[in-house]
């Protein structure tokens, strides 16, 4: 038997069936809910998703694993895709946590050599076996509450020996772990202290030296930068986009999430597959981004977690024809959290979007942010068999009971690798 499972009797099946693209709108409520499903595994792949009573396939014990879920109180649904993760770190900043709930924003604690560049300077002090432990052991946490494919990203070395050691402990690190997962180059995270009198000598390491080498090793298929005041203006970051797109990379944008400066209609200039956070778009940057199909891909974790009162706006953006996912951040400095039923909870109360689009966001569009939306994300025949098994009577329960793991099982490509 290799990865064969059929999963019966199931009481809620999300299989997410639809357009072969991210979706928008109205789309973004579709779930493709069958009840009293079946959903059939044969070598890692999805070869039947649907009703029971509609299951004419050979599913005899010598040939599959049998789940029967006697229609008892569970969900199965595509196992979330969190598309904007920092996963590689040498320690976590709960200092700073402390600091900000005494009233110290993130920007004076950046100021005075917290924030990111804190990381960096204790990434550099760090061995690549340490990271890669530290990495591992978050991919287990990623599994354990169901989500089956990170992007990951580096950022915290910001010279170009410690951002090659990030890519190579993230490229090395998913050859263990059963998790998918997708690396971002994102050299352009802050520009490291001796540069800050000259940003624009920072950005030529990167366009001259840092992508060329990425590239050349073969250790991302992204590129992202955080075009932000403080960090990388748009002329800078522009710089940047032109020289990951020539070099092959795909674009994502930390973006107009402390400010409006336009990066999210840079991110559609350049038909970014995402444009990331958007606490601060414009009207014409939604309009820009449903133009060129880029998706905006919400973290409400750090919003919550840096204790903002001003979210992304999740509505305004859905009623623009911009198609949304949304992401953990997970990362030692702003939102620490690898949970995306957390996730689903903060943005159903603090972005006002229903449960089912939380879950559309959290699995198929996600899925679409990392261009990989024909092969995860939903629950269809030919697709990956990426799947949770969730310990709830109905979808709106995961957000709904909230502070909890609801998860029962996780399979990843037709493999049982979490049953509690």
């Amino acid at each position: 038997m290799k990865n064969n499972i059929a999963i019966l009797n199931i009481r809620e099946l999300i299989t997410l069936k639809g357009p072969k693209r991210a979706r928008i709108k109205e789309e973004m409520k579709e779930l493709g809910i069958v009840h009293n499903g079946a959903l059939v595994i044969e070598n890692g792949k999805i070869i039947f998703s649907g009703k029971m009573e509609e299951l004419n396939i050979d599913i005899s014990k010598s040939k599959f694993e049998i789940i029967d879920l006697k229609n008892e109180e569970y969900v199965v649904m595509p196992g979330f895709v969190d598309s904007h993760t920092h996963p590689v770190f040498a320690e976590t900043r709960e200092e700073e946590y402390e600091m900000r709930i005494r009233g110290i924003s993130y920007e004076e604690i950046a100021k005075r050599g917290g924030g990111i560049l804190n990381s960096a300077k204790k990434l550099r002090e760090s061995s690549k076996d340490k990271l890669k432990s530290i990495f591992l052991k978050n991919c287990e946490i990623f599994i354990k509450y169901g989500t089956t494919t990170i992007e990951a990203k580096s950022g915290y070395g910001l010279t170009l020996k410690d951002e090659i050691k990030m890519l190579e402990v993230i490229d090395e690190g998913k050859k263990e772990t059963p998790l998918d997962v997708f690396p971002t180059f994102l050299g352009a995270h802050a520009i490291p202290e001796k540069y800050k009198e000259n940003p624009e000598k920072y950005v030529d390491l990167i366009v001259n030296e840092m992508i060329p080498e990425v590239v050349r090793r073969k250790l991302a298929l992204f590129c992202d930068v955080f075009c932000e005041k403080g960090f990388f203006d748009i002329e800078l970051t522009e710089r940047i986009l032109k020289r990951a797109t020539q070099y092959g990379l795909k674009i994502k944008i930390h973006a107009d999430e402390l400010y409006s400066i336009g990066a999210s209609s840079l991110a559609a200039k350049y038909k970014a597959l995402s444009a990331d956070h958007l606490e601060k778009i414009r009207k014409i940057d939604m309009e820009n981004m449903a133009k060129s199909g880029t998706i905006a891909t919400l973290l409400p974790g750090t919003a919550y977690n840096l204790g903002l009162t001003h979210y992304p706006p999740a509505r305004e953006i859905i009623e623009n024809g911009v198609p949304v996912a949304l992401a953990t951040d997970f990362n030692p400095g702003s939102c620490f959290t690898p949970n995306m039923q957390l996730i689903l909870s903060i943005a159903c109360t603090q972005m006002k979007m229903t449960p089912a689009e939380t879950i559309v966001a959290a699995t198929i569009n996600g899925a679409y942010a990392l261009d990989i939306g024909d092969k995860v994300g939903s629950l269809e025949s030919g697709k990956d068999a990426d799947l949770i098994i969730l310990n709830c009577k109905n979808y709106k329960m995961i957000p709904y009971m909230f502070g909890i793991n609801h998860v029962k099982t996780v399979i990843k490509k037709g493999k049982i690798i979490l049953d509690s």
